[in-house]
């Protein structure tokens, strides 16, 4: 495995059993994502996208085919392997954010690291150290209630980037926001993979959104279609 690889994909295959039936997920990805990548995953629905995302971020295994995040064959590891490595090398941005109600932009950053080993005092240093990369210095104590759909967005950043993962996925991270604070977000994710070189990998229905990113992976019936340098 080359050192610049941070994710090695080597014929991938996912088949789902539905009853009698077997579906074909994903029929043989091969690819390989650089360290300090910006990636953009699309196709159209059905195409593959989600079980991809899934594999990456160890949620769900190859049926075969391997997978190695950071020269480690996370492909044949067990739940409690995949959940550590879930823990430690991987930040989570969703859709619908999936903050906890009633409590405080910092709490929410916070919660990743209940369950580590990390003292209570430096938790809270860590938790404001990601609110300030995403630009929410004076808003850490508002609770989600107070919070725009922008900002609840960049909570849920904060909180994917409190561990200090070396990757970030995020899974249509401005679908529920208008143009202006998608774009808004947009600018975060980039200045973060620019200036902490965190490898992000994002999937989007949105030409747009994808265009922010470095490379585009299209999926169609579950095969890479094309891949598509951003600027060329």
């Amino acid at each position: 495995m080359e050192n610049n690889n941070l994710i090695q994909l080597d014929n991938v295959e996912r088949i789902y059993t539905v009853g009698e039936t077997q579906v074909k997920a994903l029929k043989g990805i091969s690819h390989n994502i650089h360290k300090g990548d910006l990636l953009a995953i699309m196709g159209p629905s059905g195409s593959g996208k989600s079980t991809l995302m899934n594999i990456i971020g160890c949620l769900d295994k190859p049926t075969s085919g391997e997978y190695f995040l950071e020269g480690q064959e996370v492909s044949k590891m067990n739940k409690n392997q995949l959940a550590r490595i879930r823990n430690k090398n991987i930040g989570f941005v969703f859709q619908n954010f999936n903050l906890l109600s009633r409590t405080t932009a910092l709490e929410n950053t916070e919660l990743p690291l209940l369950y580590s080993d990390v003292p209570s005092k430096k938790t809270r240093e860590m938790a404001l150290k990601a609110l300030a990369q995403v630009g929410l210095e004076g808003r850490e104590l508002h609770k989600t209630n107070q919070l725009s759909g922008g900002e609840m967005q960049r909570v849920a950043i904060a909180r994917a980037l409190v561990n200090n993962p070396s990757l970030l996925l995020a899974d249509e991270p401005t679908g529920n926001l208008d143009t202006k604070t998608g774009n808004d977000i947009m600018a975060v994710l980039k200045k973060l993979n620019r200036d902490n070189n965190i490898t992000i990998v994002l999937v989007t229905h949105d030409p747009e959104v994808a265009e922010i990113a470095r490379k585009t992976i299209f999926l169609r019936d579950g095969l890479i279609e094309k891949v598509k340098v951003n600027g060329e």
